[in-house]
């Protein structure tokens, strides 16, 4: 064969080759996906948010996907340790993170860590989600920094068998008209401490106050630690001073079985029935599930938290600016924050949805939790949802609250008066602050 014969041999198997490879590569691509790369999603989180049947559906969708949940089950605190970390570094944070309320606004202010999810459709979602919610989640200049997954609304989960114990009415609407106040509540404690000596009424004073706290901030002022100058507030809002005043009143009626929230003790506690009663938003259910496993099946209940309602945590989602697969995190966290997806969460975990379309599906409204004696959660938990007033949390929320808590913990373990834990507090928390 000549020279000449076996380049134009070549030359034309080469272009077989070409076409049957470019033929091969169109076939195999998913609508939609425009890619046949094969990629792995990394996605951060702490706690359980619900995902596991979300996740598989889109990777069945699209087949050059695959998603890594990581973190599930930790604790907020490690996980906000290890993404600052992993942020200040420039590598090893997940393409998708989650931000709870109280930690995305410390990053407003560092969008520039993340990718803007306008860039990707997301400011044509912005009717998927609670106003406020979704205005949590975006920068002054109009950059969208996460998606909302879920709001707090709360309740109070009570054990049934604690309260039999100690001649307690267990139905839910009895047990609800019991503690129309905190005061109210304070004297249903008493009573059971009078009967039930080897369990506490709450699990932990630093639970109880947070709600409190919430409750008062967002029925008056709508912040807690800082006003939305940024001015600290922690010893000038009202709401603060007077949800620590009766967080001490119920430490000083003996009603805490002193657990440290957060931690395996605490973890334990659920599981050997040490305490009676939790402060608790929506969230919280698929925790105690998780940690009482299926002893505790219909040994709890929900009823009606004292004071009122009030919204208690929630979470977004957000695409770290060093992320390699920006277009494709951001398409991921569009459907996870979507009104389907987060049915399916609240269906999977009990986080309430954030959005107006996902609370108004027949599915949440009509939903009821098995685990907790078949209590209406969708009645309980979705139907006052979207009347919830916002509550302001400033960029240095997070440490502030870290140290109010710490101070009225040494209160609940007998080491400190509550006036020295107070001003302990207010040093602490205007040291934290700066």
């Amino acid at each position: 064969m000549s020279t000449n014969l076996r380049r134009r041999s070549f030359a034309a198997i080469a272009l077989a080759a070409a076409v049957t490879l470019g033929a091969a590569a169109c076939s195999s691509e998913e609508p939609g996906n425009g890619t046949t790369e094969q990629i792995t999603l990394n996605v951060d989180v702490f706690g359980n948010f619900g995902y596991e049947e979300l996740y598989k559906q889109y990777m069945a969708e699209h087949p050059n996907i695959k998603i890594v949940e990581r973190g599930t089950g930790s604790q907020l605190d490690a996980h906000n340790q290890q993404l600052t970390q992993r942020l200040a570094a420039g590598a090893g944070a997940g393409d998708i993170v989650a931000l709870e309320e109280g930690v995305i606004i410390s990053y407003l202010d560092k969008a520039n860590l993340f990718t803007d999810l306008g860039e990707f459709g997301a400011k044509d979602l912005a009717g998927n989600f609670i106003p406020w919610k979704f205005q949590q989640g975006t920068t002054a200049d109009g950059k969208i920094l996460g998606l909302g997954t879920d709001v707090g609304s709360m309740a109070m989960c009570y054990r049934t068998d604690l309260f039999k114990k100690a001649g307690l009415p267990t139905d839910r609407a009895a047990v609800s008209a019991l503690w129309p106040t905190w005061d109210d509540y304070i004297k249903t404690g008493q009573t059971f401490k009078s009967k039930v000596k080897d369990a506490g009424f709450i699990d932990a004073v630093t639970n109880t106050y947070n709600t409190i706290l919430m409750q008062k901030a967002g029925q008056g002022a709508g912040y807690t630690y800082f006003d939305k100058s940024g001015a600290m507030t922690i010893d000038t809002n009202p709401a603060v001073k007077d949800s620590y005043d009766l967080a001490v009143k119920i430490l000083d009626a003996g009603l805490s079985a002193k657990l440290q929230a957060w931690t395996q003790e605490w973890n334990n506690g659920f599981k050997q029935a040490q305490f009676a009663t939790i402060a608790c938003p929506a969230w919280m259910t698929g925790y105690i599930t998780e940690q009482n496993g299926a002893d505790g099946k219909g040994k709890w209940d929900i009823a009606a938290a004292p004071g009122g309602g009030g919204n208690w945590g929630g979470s977004f989602l957000a695409v770290p600016k060093q992320s390699k697969h920006a277009k494709e995190a951001a398409e991921l966290v569009k459907f996870l924050t979507n009104p389907a997806g987060q049915t399916a969460a609240f269906k999977s975990k009990g986080n309430l949805p954030s959005s107006p379309q996902a609370l108004g599906d027949a599915a949440v409204k009509a939903a009821v939790n098995e685990y907790f004696s078949n209590a209406p959660t969708g009645d309980i938990f979705a139907k006052g949802a979207l009347d919830l007033k916002p509550v302001y949390l400033g960029a240095k929320n997070a440490p502030v609250r870290t140290a109010v808590e710490n101070a009225l913990r040494t209160v609940e373990q007998g080491t400190k008066s509550s006036a020295d834990a107070w001003t302990a507090a207010v040093t602490d928390g205007k040291k934290a602050a700066q």
